[in-house]
Order: C-alpha cells, then structure tokens, then sequence
C-alpha cells in the first residue's frame, strides 16, 4: 500500500499541490460557515 501510495504520489507530482490548496480552500469555507453564525 505504501508502495501504492509513493507510485501516485510521483505520478501526480505537479498537482499534488493544487489538489492541497483546493482541499485547504474547502475546508477553511467549511469552518467560516460553521463559524458565521456564531458572529452574526
């Protein structure tokens, strides 16, 4: 499985951090909505 994980991880080497950044992104707007109400 770790070998698995290495393969893909070379594979998508250029996307990789797009794929972070958008995860960060959706997250973070996960938490402002969670949050909103609490300020409101």
């Amino acid at each position: 499985m770790i070998k698995d994980i290495k393969t893909i991880a070379a594979r998508s080497g250029d996307t990789i951090l797009q794929d972070f950044a958008g995860a960060a992104a959706l997250v973070s707007l996960l938490l402002a909505g969670l949050y909103l109400p609490v300020f409101l």
